[in-house]
C-alpha cells in the first residue's frame, strides 16, 4: 500500500491551481484538480484524497457549501483559501467543518507547511474511523468517545462540568457563547446567577489547558459578548 497522500486542490483561479500543484508536487504529493464545489465532491467520491484545499468564492458550489458536504460522510482535513474580505464567510467554514484557512494573497510555502501540519495530525489520529470522535484545537484534543483530554500530549483531569463546558465550546470553535447560553447548555436548566458560576469553571479550565492562563489563546473572552474557543491550527 503506498505512503503518497492525495491532496485536492479546489479553485476557479487556475494559476492558484497550478502554483499550488507544482509546490505540493515537489513535496511528493499526489495532486488532484477541481475549478468547483461539484468537481470535488465527485473526485472525493471516486478517490482517496487524505487533504482538501478549497477556495470559498468558486461558481456552481462555493467552499463553504462544499465543505458541509464533504463534513456530512468524511473527516478529512480540509483548508479553505479566503480573501481578507471574506471575514465572515472564514468563521462560517470553520463553524460548518473546515479545519483551517489561508488568506490569499499568500506564499506557497506557507500552504506546504499546513499541508504537511494537518496531515500529521490526521494520520496520528488514524485517519477518518478514528477521527470522528476527535475535537483539536492548536495543542488542544478532547476524544468525545474515551472523554481524554490532552494538551500537547499530555492527559488534562476535568471535571464533568469543566469537560461539558469544553466539549460545547470545541464542537462550535470560533462562536461566541454568552455566559446564559453556557449555562443552559452544561447545567440543563435556566441560568439564574450564571455569570459567576461560569466565570468560575472558565477561570479553573485554563487554569489546566492553557499556556499561559493569564494570556489564554484558546478560550477568550469577547467583552460584552461572551466567550469563545479560538479555531487554531495544530501543532
Amino acid at each position: 500500500m503506498t505512503d503518497i497522500k492525495t491532496i485536492l486542490i479546489c479553485d476557479d483561479d487556475l494559476d492558484i491551481l497550478s502554483a499550488l500543484k507544482i509546490y505540493l508536487s515537489a513535496e511528493g504529493y499526489r495532486v488532484l484538480k477541481a475549478t468547483n464545489g461539484e468537481q470535488a465532491l465527485e473526485i472525493i467520491a471516486e478517490e482517496e484524497v487524505h487533504l482538501v484545499i478549497l477556495d470559498i468564492m468558486m461558481p456552481v458550489l462555493d467552499g463553504i457549501d462544499t465543505t458541509e458536504k464533504i463534513r456530512e460522510k468524511s473527516n478529512i482535513p480540509i483548508i479553505l483559501l479566503t480573501a481578507k474580505s471574506e471575514e465572515h464567510d472564514k468563521v462560517l467554514g470553520l463553524n460548518v467543518g473546515a479545519d483551517d484557512y489561508i488568506i490569499k494573497p499568500f506564499n506557497p510555502m506557507e500552504v506546504v507547511a499546513r499541508v504537511r501540519s494537518h496531515l500529521r495530525r490526521y494520520t496520528s489520529l488514524g485517519g477518518i474511523k478514528q477521527s470522528l470522535s476527535q475535537l483539536a484545537s492548536g495543542p488542544l484534543v478532547m476524544d468525545t468517545e474515551s472523554r481524554e483530554v490532552t494538551v500537547d500530549g499530555k492527559p488534562v483531569a476535568l471535571t464533568p462540568i469543566e469537560y461539558n463546558i469544553l466539549k460545547l465550546l470545541l464542537e462550535k470553535a470560533g462562536k461566541v457563547f454568552s455566559t446564559t447560553e453556557i449555562y443552559e447548555e452544561v447545567w440543563q436548566s435556566p441560568a439564574y446567577g450564571a455569570d459567576g458560576t461560569v466565570a468560575v469553571h472558565i477561570r479553573h479550565l485554563r487554569e489546566k489547558i492553557e499556556v499561559d492562563p493569564a494570556d489564554p489563546r484558546l478560550i477568550t473572552v469577547i467583552w460584552g459578548q461572551g466567550y469563545r474557543l479560538e479555531q487554531l491550527p495544530p501543532i
